[in-house]
């Protein structure tokens, strides 16, 4: 059987919970579902007989009753009546399971024996879940109920070992906060009395009977060993407040030795995890110099199976980024030979001079470039038919083997005028049919992975240049030669650009002197497809 969708719906076509197993758009579903009540209606002149399917010229449903719902399934019309019907009765099983009110009465769980529209969508993701063991890609997954309930209720070891983890961290988080406040606390209370009686004491030891003698004996004291002369109008106070500061500081290092201890836990880590992986993404500052230029070329292309190109489009611009100001007046010399492209100047480079002598440089040669932000000075598009500009073609052979399958063949071939590139990173993306099993691959340059779930082949190479300009893929798998299509490529270039367009050089605007500077190429692929 192909089972289309598994629904939970009101009488009147009212749909509470819905799972498609195969591609359907939202308005599509909506509308079988829709459909499904008037189709009972008009049934009901035969409510002599006990109906448990109805069919339209597309699709079959399925259903049973539950309370003031059904239970709906929607399958195509050759499937298996007796499958669908063993299907429907697993997942009128399961809806009740999870939906069911459960309840204390006497110490003992009990369920309540209907089950109403609130509860099942209550449980929406739990049903869902339940749904796709039952059904994987439109076929019935050899399962019962208990099983079902396993799965669904299977706990993973790993989260287990994470929660009590972190679990202990907070609790021996905790344990130390406690610890260095008592710390704290106590240390204040020592700085307390020492502030009250320290001076007493000290007076008392060193003999002084009288209001000056007292001072002078306290002044001595909070002076840790310097010599202070006694004066007795006007007596040194002793210094209570040095211990409550050193109380404080011995607080702010008890905090941060807390928030340390926590670091692997809050905002700190992610902080610093986002720090780092932003330092990867930028251009490691040795290999820039002050002048950097950078060309980026973007593609987008659609070829026929017959090896035709309806139409292929590059877009392609240049970045100037200028760091140092005393570097900002220059001129920027290229090597450029294509008539096919399209070139378009910033409105402030002197765009004769660009068509002339391919030199980029602003208009008025005294006015800097803008420092320390990227500036597009020049842009060129590239629009095409011709097959032979084609960078990387793609031809997939699927030829049927009479056993109800295809063996299909997919070559690829760096063109002799695109000799020049490196494509790295290349992902050549074949579809394939589904619930039909893996494909049998007899021969491959390269890597390959199957998703099963989203049905499709993807065959990887790390690099294809002039060394390797040819390779193949074969494999069979059951299906029709239209299923293998369309096929979609993704790769990118940091070598050349694919108009070949080079920097020469880079020199002052006034003086003509050479200026040193750095640059990087990038082709990236926005949509590659053969239909």
């Amino acid at each position: 059987m192909v089972l289309l969708a598994a629904a939970v719906c009101t009488k009147s076509g009212k749909a509470l919970v819905s799972r498609q197993f195969i591609e359907m758009s939202r308005a599509r579903i909506e509308g079988l579902l829709s459909a499904f009540p008037k189709l009972m209606s008009s049934d009901s002149k035969h409510s002599s007989k006990q109906h448990t399917f109805v069919e339209t010229e597309s699709v079959r449903y399925v259903y049973q009753p539950l309370e003031k719902m059904y239970a709906l399934l929607i399958t195509t019309k050759n499937s298996n009546i007796l499958e669908d019907l063993e299907t429907l009765r697993l997942f009128s099983k399961v809806i009740p399971e999870y939906c069911r009110k459960r309840y204390t009465y006497g110490g003992r769980v009990m369920y309540k024996s209907t089950i109403d529209e609130t509860e099942v969508s209550n449980n929406a993701f739990e049903l869902l879940f339940a749904f796709d063991e039952i059904v994987a890609l439109g076929y019935r997954e050899s399962v019962n109920l208990n099983q079902i309930r396993v799965f669904t209720e299977m706990d993973s070891h790993e989260e287990k070992v994470a929660i009590a983890m972190r679990k202990s961290q907070e609790e021996a988080a905790k344990k130390q906060r406690k610890e260095q406040m008592a710390e704290i606390a106590k240390r204040k209370r020592e700085a307390g009395k020492g502030g009250r009686f320290g001076g007493m004491s000290m007076a008392s030891m060193s003999g002084g009977g009288g209001i000056g003698g007292g001072g002078s004996s306290m002044g001595s004291s909070s002076s840790a060993g310097a010599t202070v002369e006694p004066t007795a109008s006007k007596p040194t106070r002793p210094k209570a407040s040095r211990a409550g500061g050193m109380s404080l500081k011995g607080k702010k290092s008890g905090i941060d030795s807390f928030v340390d201890k926590l670091a692997n836990e809050g905002v700190a880590v992610s902080s610093t995890a986002v720090k780092k992986e932003t330092t990867k993404t930028q251009i490691p500052a040795a290999l820039t110099e002050s002048v950097h230029i950078r060309v980026e070329e973007k593609i987008q292309l659609q070829a026929n199976r017959d090896g035709g190109l309806d139409e292929m489009i590059l877009q392609g611009m240049m970045l100037l980024r200028i760091s140092d100001e005393e570097q900002a007046k220059i001129k920027v010399r290229l090597d450029r030979d294509d008539d096919r492209v399209m070139w378009q100047t910033h409105p402030q480079v002197n765009k004769n001079v660009f068509n002339s002598e391919s030199i980029v440089g602003l208009k008025n040669p005294d006015k800097p470039f803008p420092v320390n932000q990227d500036v597009g000075v020049l842009k060129w598009r590239l629009q095409t038919q011709d097959e032979d500009q084609i960078p990387l073609n793609i031809t997939c052979w699927p030829n049927e083997n009479g056993d109800g399958g295809c063996d299909v063949s997919v070559e690829y071939e760096l063109q002799d005028v695109h000799q020049h590139l490196e494509l790295a990173d290349v992902t050549i993306r074949i579809p394939v049919p589904s619930g039909v099993g893996a494909p049998i691959i007899s021969n491959i340059d390269g890597d390959y992975k199957h998703d099963a779930r989203k049905n499709f082949l993807e065959w990887t190479l790390p690099v294809i240049d002039s060394s390797n300009a040819n390779g193949s893929l074969e494999f069979s798998i059951a299906g029709n030669p239209d299923d293998f299509f369309p096929v979609s490529v993704e790769f990118h270039s940091t070598k050349k650009s694919f108009i070949n367009v080079a920097v020469s050089g880079v020199v002052e605007a006034d003086s003509g002197s050479p200026v040193k500077f750095s640059n990087e190429n990038a082709l990236l692929v926005e949509r590659y497809e053969v239909v």
